[in-house]
């Protein structure tokens, strides 16, 4: 089923279609080193076989789970001998590329620097963190996106029409095409796996046919691309906190399935829903880091599935409630001060006098206590190290509660000036 020219090969319109740069850069013949980053089954190694075909140059596949620097050393003396006897180029597939290291990487740079090898990676996680800078600079960055359920329908009519010329006629309700091309979610090798399964049981009945029945026994089980500490991992939990961020229930409660259905632990986002309801909503609305305690406790109780249906709860209220990040910005003035300003000393009237030598020493003296002023409120009095100016850090936003503390912080801010 792999395309076995350009004209079948299926989406990546925006790298492939008229005018657009890798379209232009085959057109040409101009062949370069380049990156191919994208999901499962988007055509990464079958594009590199295409660069090749299509450039005349000889292809060299490796799997970087299988090959090492020795293999990457013939390879480049075979590309050596090709250019030497007949003038063509050769192209060094590594499929799985971020699976080499640091060390690895290098080996092979010098082969890419003086034309030797024209390499192209094939990689399903980020080239930014995976690969080294050496290597990226030298290679163009291609990204592919995961195939459109038009695209796989087009995968899968092919199959049908491949098993057809086979001599094995059979045939498929519409319906259960579209159901399989949903269900392998972007991913064509997934597509393909499940109806060479469907042909296999469909073969079974007389006449052969893929019903909807026979097609949702096949799906049935997928999970969605989900890849545990891997890029998709870390953009839907971005994209779930930036929709509680947003204020949108609905989006978050989206992610945070999406997130569940591919097998992410719900414990892990029990600890980010807690990390929400802190940064984000703050003191605009304390009860939401009680509801995200309460719901962390909730699942440690029940489990799964139950259990994450009071994750779910924190998630949706934490997304409709007031949101403030006071706190969060605060934390990090103060932190920053902390390490900038050094070890300044605590004032002696704010320090405990537990001996008779400290408070011979000025420990404790001079201190007032806020209980014995008017509203428990010492106007006047320093708390910040003798030498350092006071400080702002805490800044409330007019939304929630905050406005209440808002209020009162002014009303304190009146007495001292009046002091």
């Amino acid at each position: 089923m792999r395309p076995a020219s350009l004209a079948e090969y299926v989406g990546q319109a925006h790298l492939l279609g008229d005018g657009k740069p890798l379209r232009r850069m085959l057109e040409g013949g101009h062949l370069h080193s380049m990156i191919l980053w994208g999901p499962p089954g988007t055509g990464k190694t079958t594009l590199a076989r295409l660069v090749a075909q299509t450039c005349d140059a000889e292809f060299l596949a490796f799997s970087a789970v299988m090959a090492g620097v020795k293999d990457i050393r013939a390879a480049a003396e075979r590309a050596a001998e090709v250019r030497k006897e007949s003038g063509r180029r050769t192209v060094l597939f590594l499929d799985e590329v971020h699976r080499f290291n640091k060390a690895q990487q290098d080996a092979f740079l010098p082969w890419v620097e003086d034309g030797t090898l024209v390499f192209i990676g094939a990689t399903t996680e980020n080239p930014s963190f995976e690969l080294n800078n050496a290597l990226l600079s030298r290679a163009r960055v291609y990204v592919l996106r995961a195939l459109t359920e038009q695209d796989l329908r087009v995968v899968l009519d092919r199959a049908l029409d491949q098993q057809v010329r086979s001599g094995t006629p059979i045939e498929a309700e519409d319906q259960a095409l579209t159901l399989i091309a949903r269900a392998a979610d972007g991913d064509a090798r997934r597509a393909l796996n499940m109806i060479e399964l469907s042909f296999d049981l469909a073969g079974a009945t007389a006449p052969p046919r893929i019903t909807e029945a026979l097609a949702a026994e096949v799906a049935t089980g997928g999970l969605r691309r989900f890849d545990k500490q891997g890029e998709a991992f870390y953009d839907q939990i971005s994209a779930l906190h930036k929709s509680v961020r947003g204020s949108d229930p609905d989006a978050a409660l989206y992610w945070f399935c999406r997130m569940l259905d591919g097998g992410c632990d719900p414990r892990y986002l029990a600890r980010r829903v807690l990390r929400m309801a802190s940064e984000d909503i703050g003191n605009a609305d304390p009860r939401g880091l009680t509801m995200a305690l309460e719901a962390c406790e909730v699942y440690e109780r029940l489990g799964t599935p139950e259990g994450e249906l009071a994750l779910a709860q924190a998630v949706v209220f934490l997304a409709c409630t007031a949101k403030s990040n006071a706190v969060y910005v605060a934390f990090g003035e103060a932190m920053e001060d902390a390490k900038k300003l050094g070890s300044l000393e605590v004032p002696l009237h704010l320090r405990n006098a537990p001996t008779r030598l400290m408070k011979e020493l000025g420990y404790g003296k001079n201190y007032r206590y806020a209980h014995s002023e008017p509203d428990a409120f010492a106007a006047g009095e320093t708390y910040f190290p003798a030498g350092m100016p006071p400080r702002e850090y805490y800044r409330p936003v007019p939304r929630g509660l905050e406005i209440k503390i808002a209020e009162a912080m002014e009303k304190r801010r009146e007495k001292i000036k009046k002091k």
